[in-house]
């Protein structure tokens, strides 16, 4: 009777960022501290559309291609070229660990996803960390800053208008482990720390970081996920350093949502990290969901409710000693709530075929 060969799945670390410096110093010190590991970085130009593979181990670079991509997005990257990569690199069995450095500004959970989703997509490999670099000098810029990515040239693609903290803060929150490329500030360190999984590592030297343990670990999907979702239900742990605050915005009431966008200023505004989930009485069978970072905010529904108990839910993470600026975000989220007379005279489900809010959730008939 002939017997199945199982052959081990090869462990893939994964380096995501928004600064190449931060990403590469991470990506070395990953690669030195695993001999038998296989390197590939992945880079999109937006303007020529063009994604650029190098590959290449401690005996130097083995491959070097470019790859037309018919829309230059992240999205397309990762089915197109950097899981299939992946895979192949992984069956070919010559390495005992790939050390994956994604495009710029491109997050790790879409590599995640794909894999924990749909396995048979590349049975040969598993993720085994994820590693958020960046830059130890100037995390509350590039964590609570106001800059967008194509100001930094850092855009995926043309049509790419995410906010550099957007994309950080969420990279930081997916993450197993933050490597900085030096020291950072305390109270920086202690925003990291906030927004960051419990328990998860911040690193303030890359030539720290342990890439046997790295390689050797085995994350939990549930986890990552479970914190970076819209719907959050459990208590949160408290934040772990002093030198940051969160604020824990929770109701069962649905937002008004007049009074939801003349809220938004506050809500959305300032050097702050928001995000969570909330509904409307126009749209009561719709998740809608909050993401908000460095003074920029977006909106959006996501999918119904289902059986699930409707919840209005937003965290709110920041730095600095200003109770004012706390205390105007706590009152500007109960401002938008339904009151008492409003649940009592119309209830919890409005019946109405305009709220001001369909450039952004689209139109009230296509609500679930």
């Amino acid at each position: 009777m002939k017997q199945a060969i199982h052959r081990r799945r090869v462990p893939v670390v994964l380096v995501s960022g928004i600064d190449e410096g931060a990403m590469g110093a991470a990506a070395l010190s990953l690669q030195l501290g695993l001999p038998d590991a296989v390197a590939v970085r992945h880079t999109i130009d937006p303007e020529r559309r063009v994604l650029t593979r190098v590959v290449g181990d401690l005996t130097g670079v083995l491959e070097r291609e470019e790859i037309d991509l018919a829309h230059a997005c992240v999205s397309c990257a990762v089915r197109e070229d950097i899981v299939p990569t992946l895979e192949r690199l992984g069956a070919e069995g010559r390495w005992g660990t790939i050390v994956a450095c994604l495009p710029i500004a491109a997050e790790a959970d879409q590599v995640c996803r794909v894999l924990a989703w749909s396995p048979r997509t590349a049975p040969h490999v598993v993720i085994a960390s994820v590693v958020t670099a960046l830059d130890g000098d100037t995390v509350a810029d590039d964590v609570l800053g106001d800059d967008l990515l194509d100001e930094r040239g850092l855009a995926t693609s043309e049509e790419d208008r995410r906010g550099v903290a957007e994309v950080a803060s969420a990279m930081v929150e997916y993450a197993d482990l933050v490597c900085l490329t030096s020291a950072a500030e305390p109270e920086e360190e202690a925003l990291l720390a906030a927004l960051a999984r419990p328990r998860v590592p911040v690193v303030s030297d890359p030539s720290l970081l342990d890439a046997p343990q790295l390689a050797g670990a085995r994350r939990s999907p549930e986890a990552a996920e479970a914190w970076v979702a819209e719907v959050r239900r459990g208590a949160l742990p408290p934040v772990p350093v002093t030198g940051a605050w969160r604020l824990d915005l929770c109701s069962d009431r649905p937002f008004h949502p007049l009074r939801f966008q003349d809220e938004l200023p506050i809500l959305g505004g300032g050097p702050c990290r928001s995000r969570g989930c909330f509904w409307l009485p126009t749209r009561a069978g719709s998740v809608c969901v909050w993401e908000g970072a460095g003074g920029q905010a977006s909106v959006g529904s996501t999918r119904p409710w289902g059986r699930e108990t409707p919840l209005t839910r937003i965290t709110v993470v920041g730095i600095g000693d200003d109770p004012e600026t706390r205390d105007e975000i706590v009152a500007a989220f109960h401002r938008c709530l339904l009151t008492d007379e409003e649940l009592a005279t119309r209830g919890r489900a409005w019946e109405e075929s305009w709220d001001g809010l369909e450039p952004w959730l689209g139109p009230i008939e296509n609500a679930a």
